[in-house]
């Protein structure tokens, strides 16, 4: 297998009938392709990206909310042999901006619906744009016919190589301009070997919550999943009232997930649990629970599994800090929570099995990848998962590697006694205080985020002084610019002694040269953020100068 066609192809000869995307609508109501659909529907997507004037080689852009009409223009693009560019719709104009004008791209495949993005919002008012519900229509759809001899035209086509780009994926540019990650059909399947030594083998039926412009939704929750034939629902809507039905419907067995997402639903858990008044019994179930098997725990929980559909076993979470006691919490109730790391550049990094999956840790690198600590801890990668090198920046690309060959992850981290990864935090954010001892912000801020901050950041505002912007709490993260509804510099006293307890216990598991000597509360319910939900800690930080140290 060295292609992508070629694991679609696999994927039809073997699953053919069986459901492979689906899409559950506001109304309730479930559209449903099998893998024979899919593969029709984007052979049918290849000849309409020609029939638009196409070459191999060129770039066309991808903005929209996941829809099955996606992925078939996904494996449309690849049989045409052009390059995806996909955008996420919570990027900001100026990146989208520098995005076009990187890329080159020739035309933009855009959603539909309420929650699509609208071009002439962002600029792009001049590019040629095509709906994505028009490439991935039907090929006998009424309102896009296509000719007869298709199907042979497109057969025709010679198939991509192995070392064919696929997408660029542009990253999500804290500090600057975003760069684009050339993806090959050999780095992702490369990606993909390695999901089928981490993922157990199991009938997996998944709710996607992640936009497919999210490299792990894609690498998992597609790429994988069809692979193993798995039948995905994508559920638009964040109502979590329509989430949690979907749950139920689709009888989930698995997620792909960011931690945040993790947290939201066991929060909504919580808060059932509390309104029954069991709150005391529910605690002493799961400390109980801890001692069993992951079989027994669903059994002892089956009120909870009955509403997550009765086979909930697994969630893959990524992209940000796990909180050990979060983690805790979902397999107490026996669903398997795996903690992978890497990023655009290498794909799979390292990820805990359902053999070995302790908190705090995320795992180890799946055969096929390695992994060394440079000598001021930086973790580095070489394998066959690392990308080509970033789009027409050759010299970002020789910078972004050793002399022999590896790949910096600009990521610090140390190996448990079991030889398990264990992140410390960006090597460029660590702060050396006057005496000589390295602080890694992120470990105050995991700290304080297993004392129930959602989130922070820790800056040092002044020599060897260590400070912490909170975020006010107030649940789920609203829209980033919402004002508080208080003075941030004299917050109530409730909000006062929420963040003193929070603050006071972070500091009770850090190091003497970690602590916490400060806290002020960030003016708005939500940091600034890039469209991957990462901190723009350059923001906070101009922020902080702006304003009287505490």
């Amino acid at each position: 297998m060295e292609t992508l066609l070629d694991l679609i192809d696999d994927a039809v000869a073997r699953f053919g009938d069986r459901p492979a995307l689906a899409i559950r609508h506001e109304d309730g109501t479930t559209e449903s392709w099998t893998y024979r659909e899919l593969d029709r529907r984007s052979r049918a997507a290849a000849f309409r990206l020609r029939a638009l004037g196409l070459q191999p080689g060129d770039r066309i852009l991808t903005w929209s909310p996941s829809t099955p009409e996606l992925p078939a223009t996904y494996f449309g693009a690849i049989r045409a042999g052009l390059v995806i560019v996909p955008l996420d719709l919570r990027m900001s104009a100026d990146a989208i901006g520098g995005i076009v004008r990187s890329s080159g791209a020739k035309r933009l495949i855009l959603g539909t619906g309420r929650d699509a993005p609208d071009p002439n919002e962002f600029g792009m008012g001049a590019i040629a744009t095509t709906g994505v519900e028009t490439i991935g229509a039907a090929p006998d759809a009424a309102d896009a016919p296509l000719p007869a001899g298709w199907e042979e035209q497109v057969a025709a086509w010679p198939r991509p190589k192995a070392s064919d780009l696929v997408e660029l994926i542009f990253t999500s540019g804290t500090t600057g301009t975003p760069k684009g990650v050339m993806l090959a059909h050999d780095n992702v399947l490369a990606s993909n070997r390695t999901f089928h030594r981490i993922i157990p083998p199991l009938e997996h039926r998944i709710v996607s919550l992640l936009p497919l412009s999210h490299l792990l939704e894609q690498a998992v929750g597609l790429v994988y999943a069809l692979s193993v034939g798995a039948s995905v629902l994508y559920v638009r809507s964040r109502n979590p009232r329509v989430i949690f039905e979907a749950l139920r419907e689709h009888r989930v067995t698995s997620m792909i997930v960011v931690p945040q997402v993790l947290d939201l639903f066991w929060s909504a858990i919580e808060r059932e649990v509390e309104k029954t008044g069991r709150t005391k019994l529910f605690e002493r179930l799961r400390s109980i629970a801890r001692r069993l098997p992951m079989t027994a725990r669903r059994l002892l929980f089956r009120r909870v599994h009955s509403q997550l559909g009765g086979s909930f076993r697994l969630f893959v979470s990524a992209g940000a800090f796990l909180p050990p006691a979060l983690q805790q919490a979902w397999e107490d109730m026996g669903v398997t929570v795996l903690q992978g790391y890497g990023a655009t550049e290498t794909g799979t990094g390292s990820c805990t099995t359902l053999e070995d999956h302790g908190l705090g840790t995320v795992g180890r690198p799946p055969e096929g990848i390695d992994m060394r600590l440079a000598p001021d801890g930086e973790v580095q990668f070489r394998g066959p998962t690392l990308f080509k090198g970033y789009w027409n920046a050759p010299e970002l690309t020789a910078a972004a590697f050793t002399e022999d060959g590896w790949y910096k992850t600009g990521d610090i981290g140390h190996l448990d006694q079991a030889g398990r990864l264990i992140l410390s935090g960006r090597k460029k954010d660590i702060i050396v205080l006057p005496n000589g001892f390295n602080v890694y912000p992120e470990d105050i801020e995991n700290a304080l985020r297993i004392a129930g901050q959602r989130d922070s950041v820790i800056l040092e505002t002044a020599p060897g002084r260590i400070e912490a912007v909170l975020l006010a709490p107030g649940g789920p993260i609203r829209a980033a610019g919402e004002a508080l509804a208080f003075d941030p510099a004299a917050p109530p006293p409730e909000v006062k002694a929420t963040m003193d307890a929070a603050v006071k216990a972070a500091n009770t598991t850090l190091g003497p040269n970690q602590r916490i000597v400060g806290w002020r509360l960030w003016p708005e319910s939500d940091f600034p953020r890039t469209h991957t939900l990462k901190v723009k800690r350059d923001r906070v930080r101009d922020w902080v100068g702006a304003v009287n140290p505490i």
